[in-house]
């Protein structure tokens, strides 16, 4: 069964912190790059991180030095922690495996969680 749950999101300050956290079925998950993506309101879905199977890590500009991905193989989970926070990284953040998961024809996304930064 193909799954992607994305959790910790919530309504933090501007300069606190969360971590978010993914976990996805094994099928998915076993061997691959995970990468996780935000979408706010009236933008395209951004690219932030990824995390290679062995640990290497990549990062938008938008988010360097302020986001660590990381990945635990044993439990098939991602995480994003998230320091530092704006209000401008208020959206709905999403991971993925890359590549994409295709279900039906199309990329598979979970539900994603909500990240609010108050000013």
């Amino acid at each position: 069964q193909v799954q992607l749950v994305e959790s910790g999101g919530g309504l933090v300050q501007a300069g606190g912190s969360l971590r978010l956290s993914c976990t996805a079925s094994g099928s998915i998950f076993s061997g691959y790059s995970m990468a996780w993506y935000r979408q706010a309101p009236g933008k395209q879905r951004e690219w932030l991180a990824s995390v290679l199977r062995l640990g290497t890590t990549n990062y938008a500009d938008s988010v360097k030095g302020r986001f660590t991905i990381s990945r635990d193989n044993a439990k098939n989970a991602v995480y994003l922690q998230m320091n530092s926070l704006k209000p401008e990284d208020t959206a709905v953040y999403y991971c993925s495996r890359i590549p994409p998961v295709r279900v039906n024809g199309y990329d598979y996304w979970g539900q994603g969680t909500q990240v609010t930064v108050s000013s």
